[in-house]
């Protein structure tokens, strides 16, 4: 990619974030340090830029990699597409989604994959009008949490034998104490 396409590519991205909801300084950010630079560069990703009037108003970003862990079916998925407001509606995204379909095909893939968030429904939409349907639902968490959990379930399974180790405890004392009685 030119110093200018990519440019033009991490405006258009930073402008993404922020609709998406990330503050302009996290944005900027993220692009400063070349973390765009560095995937734009990278072999099995392929980025391409929509322009209409001499002004870029869209991208799409796609990768190549395996179907799943399992497989060796190779699989471009779209990570991200992303056309500004004032061109939605053109056929912007068609197009981005047609360069897209020739990179598979030059890849050897007969399947192409989507990364849609579940609460875009205009996104939703859009791929299902294209025959994309819902293969699996990704569900993410951060590490942290997902350690408390697992560390409140453990404790939660401790106090649960806990508990029955004290109400055995107290029956066979109870059943002891009733013997002594009886026998005595």
């Amino acid at each position: 990619m030119r110093d200018d396409e990519q440019r033009s590519f991490t405006e258009l991205w930073m402008s993404s974030r922020v609709e998406a909801g990330a503050s302009p300084e996290v944005a900027a950010r993220a692009a400063s340090e070349g973390r765009v630079a560095a995937a734009l560069t990278r072999e099995d990703v392929r980025a391409y830029i929509a322009v209409a009037d001499g002004r870029p108003v869209g991208f799409a970003v796609a990768a190549t990699s395996p179907f799943s862990a399992l497989t060796e079916a190779p699989c471009v998925t779209i990570d991200q597409l992303y056309v500004v407001p004032e061109a939605r509606k053109h056929g912007v995204a068609k197009q981005l989604m047609g360069a897209v379909s020739l990179y598979a095909d030059s890849r050897g893939c007969d399947q192409i994959g989507c990364n849609v968030p579940a609460q875009d429904r205009d996104a939703n939409r859009f791929f299902a009008r294209l025959g994309f349907s819902s293969q699996v639902v990704r569900r993410i968490t951060t590490v942290s949490a997902l350690r408390r959990r697992l560390g409140a379930a453990d404790e939660q399974r401790q106090h649960s034998l806990d508990a029955l180790l004290h109400r055995r405890r107290s029956l066979r004392a109870r059943a002891a104490a009733s013997a002594n009685r009886l026998a005595g």
